[in-house]
C-alpha cells in the first residue's frame, strides 16, 4: 500500500482530513431534511457502523434550522450540502454545520462567494467543492460536446476553477471532489486532481447504481485510487440506505488495510463437499458480529473463519482467532489455531460469540 499523497490538513468537527490522517468514511441522509428525529436516528445507526462524517441537504432556511437541532445531539460531524442559495450556506454555518459542500460558481457573484468564505473562515469550517459531470459549467460542457476536451480534463478544470474562487478570497481549507458515474473516468479524474492540487480529496463514484453494481463500481474505483495513495475521505454512493453505504465503505478500507478489521468474516464459497448449511451459519455469524460491533464500534474484533470442509478449513483455521470447520452435520471449533471440540450447527453461532467475549 502506497502512503497517501501529501495534502493540506484540515479538521471537520474534530475529524482530521488530509495531511496523512486516516481515510474517513462518510454518507448522506436520505430522510426528510426537515425531520430532526429521523435524521438523528439515522445518524446514530451510521455512527454505530463506524461512519465518520454525515452529510445532509440544506435546500432552504427551515432545513438549516433543523440542522441546528440535529447538531445538538449528533455524535458525528455534519456536512451541509448547499446548492444555488448562498443564504442557506450562511444559515447552515450559523446553525453549527461542521463543513459545507458547495460549488462556489453556482451560488452567485463574487460578493456572495466572499460572504460564504468569510463566514466559514471565521468559524473554522472547511468547504468541499463538489463537481459532478451532470452539473458542469456551460463553457466546459460546450468544449466537451465539441470534442475540445475530455471528461476527466473538464471535471478537473471545473474543480480547480471553483477552488480559485475561494483561494482568491483567502480561503484555503478546501476538500475537492470531481465525480463521474463510471470507474474509468473516476480514476482518471482523481489522478489529474492529485497531480494538480494539494487539497485533500473526497473520492467516490457518483450515481453508481443499486446495491450490487454500485458496490462493485465503487470498490474497483476506490480500491485502485486508495492503493495508489489517492483519497482522504470517501463516500460509497448507492441507491440504498446510508447504512449500506457505510458498511461497504468500511469494508473497502479494511480490505486495503486502512481500517481495523471489523465484523467481516472469512468463509468459503461452498461446494459439493460441504455437509453443513454453511451459508446460513456464515450469515448468522456475520449478523451476530455486526450486532456485537455496534455496541463497541471502535473495538477490533477477533478474526473469524467459517469453512465448509477439511480441504481448506484447517488451514484457514490456523490463521484465524476463532474458526468453524465443517464436517457432516457439525463443525470442529478452533481457537487460536487449535481444535477445542465439536459443535452442532444449532450451537455453532453461540459458541463463536462465547469465544469472542473471552478473547
Amino acid at each position: 500500500m502506497k502512503r497517501q499523497r501529501p495534502t493540506r490538513s484540515l479538521s471537520v468537527g474534530g475529524v482530521a482530513v488530509g495531511g496523512g490522517a486516516p481515510v474517513s468514511v462518510q454518507t448522506m441522509a436520505n430522510v426528510d431534511p426537515h425531520d430532526a428525529a429521523a435524521l438523528a436516528a439515522q445518524i446514530e445507526r451510521c455512527a454505530a457502523l463506524g461512519c465518520d462524517l454525515y452529510r445532509l441537504t440544506v435546500p432552504d432556511l427551515e432545513a438549516a434550522r433543523t440542522l441546528g437541532e440535529v447538531r445538538k445531539v449528533s455524535p458525528l460531524p455534519l456536512v451541509a450540502d448547499i446548492h444555488f442559495d448562498y443564504e442557506c450556506a450562511l444559515a447552515a454555518l450559523a446553525a453549527g454545520a461542521d463543513a459545507l459542500r458547495l460549488n462556489p460558481g453556482n451560488i452567485g457573484g463574487r460578493d456572495r462567494v466572499q460572504a460564504v468564505a468569510r463566514a466559514a473562515k471565521a468559524k473554522g469550517v472547511p468547504i468541499r467543492i463538489g463537481v459532478n459531470l451532470g452539473s458542469l459549467e456551460k463553457g466546459l460542457r460546450a468544449d466537451l460536446d465539441a470534442g475540445r476536451t475530455t471528461v476527466p480534463e473538464a471535471l478537473c478544470a471545473s474543480a480547480l476553477g471553483h477552488l480559485k474562487l475561494l483561494e482568491d478570497e483567502g480561503f484555503f481549507d478546501v476538500v475537492l471532489s470531481a465525480k463521474a458515474s463510471d470507474v474509468e473516468t473516476t480514476i482518471a479524474t482523481y489522478r489529474l486532481l492529485a497531480e494538480r492540487s494539494d487539497c485533500p480529496l473526497h473520492v467516490g463514484v457518483t450515481e453508481a447504481g443499486t446495491f450490487l453494481p454500485g458496490t462493485v463500481r465503487n470498490a474497483v474505483a476506490l480500491g485502485v485510487l486508495l492503493a495508489d495513495g489517492i483519497g482522504d475521505t470517501i463516500r460509497v454512493s448507492l441507491t440504498a440506505e446510508p447504512e449500506k453505504e457505510v458498511r461497504v465503505g468500511m469494508e473497502i478500507l479494511r480490505a486495503l488495510g486502512l481500517k481495523p478489521r471489523g465484523p467481516a468474516i472469512t468463509s468459503c464459497p461452498t461446494c459439493g463437499r460441504t455437509k453443513v448449511d454453511l451459508q446460513r451459519v456464515a450469515a448468522e455469524v456475520e449478523t451476530a458480529l455486526e450486532a456485537y460491533a455496534a455496541q463497541a464500534p471502535r473495538k477490533v474484533l477477533p478474526k473469524v473463519a467459517v469453512m465448509g470442509c477439511v480441504v481448506n478449513g484447517p488451514g484457514e483455521a490456523k490463521g484465524a482467532d476463532i474458526a468453524l470447520c465443517g464436517g457432516t452435520g457439525e463443525f470442529v471449533l478452533f481457537v487460536k489455531g487449535e481444535p477445542v471440540g465439536k459443535v452442532s450447527e444449532a450451537e455453532a453461532v453461540r459458541k463463536v460469540l462465547d469465544y469472542v467475549d473471552s478473547l
